[in-house]
């Protein structure tokens, strides 16, 4: 069913470029076909509780001794060459009408990605270092991204696209998906392919040689999610492979929380919790918002293929993705809640840009990105 000659030559170069998984997606496929039920994979094995106090600290309010104390240490950090920016960058903005999300207008002629980069150069110009970037880009969004920094200048950070990877989507059955026009659907198996895009690119082994040791990953739209150098200070300080940001849940807030999994703390996606679990047990919320010890990721890891369906064309479509946040199922994690106005502000479509445009520019113009 998936032998080269059912894939025209056009998707078979875009499947090529970016690193397709055919035996892979040829599993999925059989287990679709035979019956499995295939959402079998999706919850947590395990004993689900409630994280423990100990497990969750605080960021220290902004104007404390400790604070400023984290904010001198990282700045002295990116100051030495040790820290580096991922910015998740792959997504099709379909709640913008199909654009490149990062490319999307915010305001004044600036871009998410304009806003984004423009934070790291500062941070790099007030420590005297640089900072290098990579983009997290995708099949979709891969030369659009190139493009936009093409003429970049690079003296304060340095910006590299690490494409995550590419598979074809399927039917319930098991059969290539094909859109109303009859073409194959290809798609990207989301943002758990962070760090393995960086490894296929060499950015992992690059930014160590050079020094690295820290990297800090955030989403493109959440423009709060600053290269602060006290989330850089905090997660040396604590010295775990991996700190992740929370904030308290707002109401409609779905999404990843910390959970213990078998006694070990770590993040759980909401559709992953088993289903007499109480959800509304747990008040913190996944911000996507990550630093990473650059050694901790420099390897491969056996992170699940959840299963996904999708509305395309009118018609149902299976997808397998990997999450980023089940890395902490891998690494030791200090979570690490932090203020959701200061910190986590992201846009999903036209409509919350529109309402919080006023917001987001005067955040902007405090932290000096406009």
């Amino acid at each position: 069913m998936l032998a080269p000659m059912k894939i025209d030559p056009a998707t078979r170069v875009v499947l090529d470029r970016f690193g397709f998984d055919q035996a892979r997606l040829a599993a999925a496929a059989a287990a679709l076909a035979g019956g499995a039920d295939p959402r079998r994979g999706n919850v947590v094995q395990g004993v689900v509780e409630p994280t423990r106090p100990r497990d969750i600290v605080a960021l220290p309010t902004a104007g404390s001794q400790v604070r400023a104390a984290f904010y001198e240490q990282g700045l002295k950090a990116i100051k030495s060459g040790w820290v580096g920016a991922v910015i998740l960058a792959g997504g099709m903005a379909t709640r913008f009408g199909g654009a490149v999300k990062a490319l999307v207008e915010v305001t004044k002629g600036k871009t998410f990605l304009d806003l984004k980069l423009a934070d790291i150069d500062n941070v790099a110009r007030d420590s005297g270092g640089q900072v290098p970037v990579w983009l997290i880009s995708s099949f979709a969004t891969d030369d659009r991204l190139r493009e936009a920094i093409a003429g970049r200048a690079a003296e304060l950070s340095p910006v590299t696209c690490a494409p995550q990877f590419v598979s074809l989507r399927l039917t319930p059955s098991g059969e290539l998906f094909r859109d109303a026009a009859g073409a194959l659907s290809p798609y990207a198996p989301g943002h758990g392919d962070m760090s393995f895009a960086l490894l296929r690119a060499g950015a992992i082994a690059e930014f160590r040689n050079r020094g690295g040791r820290y990297l800090m990953m955030s989403n493109v739209d959440n423009l709060a999610a600053t290269l602060d150098p006290a989330i850089i200070g905090a997660h040396m300080y604590y010295g775990r492979a991996l700190s992740a940001e929370l904030v308290r849940k707002s109401p409609g807030d779905r999404g990843g929380a910390p959970a213990r999994v078998d006694g070990k703390a770590q993040l759980v996606e909401s559709f992953r919790f088993p289903p007499e679990f109480d959800q509304d047990a747990i008040p913190l919320f996944n911000t996507n918002t990550f630093v990473i010890d650059a050694r901790a990721i420099d390897r491969d890891f056996s992170l699940s293929y959840v299963h996904v369906e999708k509305e395309v064309d009118g018609r149902t479509a299976v997808q397998y993705e990997r999450l980023v946040g089940e890395l902490t199922a891998y690494l030791p994690t200090q979570f690490l809640e932090v203020d959701r106005d200061e910190r986590f502000q992201p846009v999903k479509d036209v409509e919350e840009l529109a309402a919080r445009r006023a917001g987001l520019e005067k955040l902007l113009r405090d932290r000096k990105m406009l």
